[in-house]
Protein backbone atom coordinates (compact mmCIF):
# COMPACT_ATOMS: atom_id res chain seq x y z
CA UNK A 1 0.00 0.00 0.00
CA UNK A 2 0.97 3.28 -0.84
CA UNK A 3 1.53 6.30 1.68
CA UNK A 4 -1.83 8.08 0.17
CA UNK A 5 -3.85 4.80 0.13
CA UNK A 6 -3.13 4.86 4.18
CA UNK A 7 -3.82 8.28 4.64
CA UNK A 8 -7.31 7.83 3.00
CA UNK A 9 -7.97 4.65 4.69
CA UNK A 10 -7.26 6.57 8.46
CA UNK A 11 -9.54 9.62 7.29
CA UNK A 12 -12.83 7.58 7.13
CA UNK A 13 -13.48 6.64 10.31
CA UNK A 14 -16.58 4.41 11.33
CA UNK A 15 -19.12 5.28 13.69
CA UNK A 16 -18.53 3.87 17.12
CA UNK A 17 -21.83 2.59 19.17
CA UNK A 18 -21.74 5.72 21.34
CA UNK A 19 -21.59 7.62 18.21
CA UNK A 20 -24.75 5.28 16.57
CA UNK A 21 -27.14 5.38 20.28
CA UNK A 22 -26.53 9.40 19.48
CA UNK A 23 -27.60 9.67 16.42
CA UNK A 24 -30.46 7.40 17.03
CA UNK A 25 -31.21 9.48 20.25
CA UNK A 26 -30.89 12.85 18.58
CA UNK A 27 -33.23 11.41 15.63
CA UNK A 28 -36.17 10.39 17.85
CA UNK A 29 -35.98 13.56 20.27
CA UNK A 30 -36.34 15.31 16.77
CA UNK A 31 -39.10 13.09 15.84
CA UNK A 32 -40.73 13.50 19.15
CA UNK A 33 -40.01 17.79 18.61
CA UNK A 34 -41.61 18.07 15.07
CA UNK A 35 -44.77 16.34 16.13
CA UNK A 36 -45.57 18.09 19.10
CA UNK A 37 -45.14 21.02 17.18
CA UNK A 38 -47.66 19.37 14.38
CA UNK A 39 -50.33 19.06 17.05
CA UNK A 40 -49.85 22.49 18.58
CA UNK A 41 -50.68 23.87 14.75
CA UNK A 42 -53.48 22.06 14.83
CA UNK A 43 -54.76 22.90 17.75
CA UNK A 44 -53.97 27.15 16.71
CA UNK A 45 -56.09 26.30 13.76
CA UNK A 46 -58.92 24.83 16.02
CA UNK A 47 -58.73 27.79 18.13
CA UNK A 48 -58.98 30.56 15.63
CA UNK A 49 -62.13 28.47 14.01
CA UNK A 50 -63.56 28.66 17.50
CA UNK A 51 -62.55 31.83 17.93
CA UNK A 52 -63.86 33.13 14.83
CA UNK A 53 -67.52 31.34 15.00
CA UNK A 54 -67.44 33.30 18.74
CA UNK A 55 -66.81 36.48 16.70
CA UNK A 56 -69.94 35.75 14.83
CA UNK A 57 -72.17 34.92 17.38
CA UNK A 58 -71.07 37.86 19.12
CA UNK A 59 -72.04 40.21 16.47
CA UNK A 60 -75.82 38.42 15.96
CA UNK A 61 -76.16 38.97 19.63
CA UNK A 62 -75.08 42.76 19.60
CA UNK A 63 -77.29 43.12 16.92
CA UNK A 64 -80.26 41.26 18.54
CA UNK A 65 -79.66 43.57 21.76
CA UNK A 66 -79.64 46.74 19.73
CA UNK A 67 -83.36 45.84 17.52
CA UNK A 68 -84.47 45.06 21.37
CA UNK A 69 -82.78 48.18 23.12
CA UNK A 70 -84.51 50.09 20.27
CA UNK A 71 -87.80 48.35 20.87
CA UNK A 72 -87.69 49.12 25.05
CA UNK A 73 -87.17 52.83 24.04
CA UNK A 74 -90.20 52.63 21.55
CA UNK A 75 -92.05 50.91 23.67
CA UNK A 76 -92.26 53.53 26.06
CA UNK A 77 -93.75 56.08 24.34
CA UNK A 78 -97.44 55.46 24.58
CA UNK A 79 -98.71 56.18 21.52
CA UNK A 80 -96.51 53.61 19.96
CA UNK A 81 -97.92 51.10 22.63
CA UNK A 82 -101.54 52.15 21.37
CA UNK A 83 -100.57 51.82 17.57
CA UNK A 84 -98.59 48.75 18.47
CA UNK A 85 -102.03 47.05 20.11
CA UNK A 86 -104.16 48.11 17.72
CA UNK A 87 -102.37 46.92 14.84
CA UNK A 88 -101.32 43.17 15.91
CA UNK A 89 -103.83 42.21 18.46
CA UNK A 90 -107.34 44.49 16.48
CA UNK A 91 -108.04 46.36 19.74
CA UNK A 92 -110.39 49.13 19.15
CA UNK A 93 -110.53 52.65 20.47
CA UNK A 94 -113.77 53.53 21.74
CA UNK A 95 -116.42 54.08 19.49
CA UNK A 96 -114.30 52.06 16.36
CA UNK A 97 -114.89 48.96 14.50
CA UNK A 98 -112.70 46.59 13.61
CA UNK A 99 -113.42 45.23 10.14
CA UNK A 100 -111.97 41.58 9.00
CA UNK A 101 -111.44 41.12 5.19
CA UNK A 102 -110.24 38.21 3.97
CA UNK A 103 -107.27 37.93 1.88
CA UNK A 104 -107.65 37.92 -1.94
CA UNK A 105 -105.07 34.90 -3.15
CA UNK A 106 -106.67 35.61 -6.75
CA UNK A 107 -104.64 38.32 -8.48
Amino acid sequence: MTVKNKKTKKKRRRLTPITKLICLIMIGVSCFLLYKVGQEVRTTLVLRKQLAEAKEKLQEVQDENTYLNNEKEKLQNPDYVANYARGNYMLSKDGEQIFYLPENDNK
